[in-house]
């Protein structure tokens, strides 16, 4: 290790602790990033971006309702599922033969494909809804900026 990275691992970071973070561009070239955006333009983008704010409440608001409908599916398909479990377990108990029981699961079996089936349609339909209905709003704004700025 030569000289100069020899003293700059043994430097004590406490020295430097009342300097400023430094960023990598100069003032001057931050600065730069802002000019021309005044007046009519500034105000142009501040209600642009309240537009766009806008668009991501409703969005957000959107996303919250059909999730928490999602969810409450959920809950109403496992109940109707648990249901139908115990209901079964009580018709086995109540079986007088093998092929009774045989008879019960084979029916149980085809019951639960069929259910499960149309809930999970029902459950990916309801998601592709909520996709949509989130993704609406943005897409609504961003269609009305976009032939603007062009």
């Amino acid at each position: 290790m030569n000289e100069a990275k020899t003293n700059e691992a043994n430097t004590n970071p406490k020295d430097h602790a009342d300097e400023k973070p430094r960023s990598e561009l100069p003032f001057f070239a931050v600065a730069g990033i802002f000019e021309g955006i005044t007046g009519q333009g500034l105000a142009r983008a501040t209600e642009n971006i309240e537009k766009m704010t806008n668009a991501l409440r409703e969005a957000y608001s959107a996303n919250a309702q059909g999730t928490a409908y999602y969810n409450a599916k959920v809950i109403e398909f496992s109940a109707a599922n648990t249901r139908s479990a115990f209901d079964f377990l009580g018709q086995v108990a109540g079986a007088k033969s093998p092929s009774e029981i045989l008879l019960l699961t084979i029916t149980q079996g085809r019951k639960n494909f069929e259910v499960t089936t149309a809930q999970n349609r029902e459950l990916w339909e309801l998601a592709r809804k909520v996709a949509t209905d989130t993704a609406e709003p943005v897409k609504k704004r961003f269609a009305g900026a976009l032939p603007k700025a062009a």
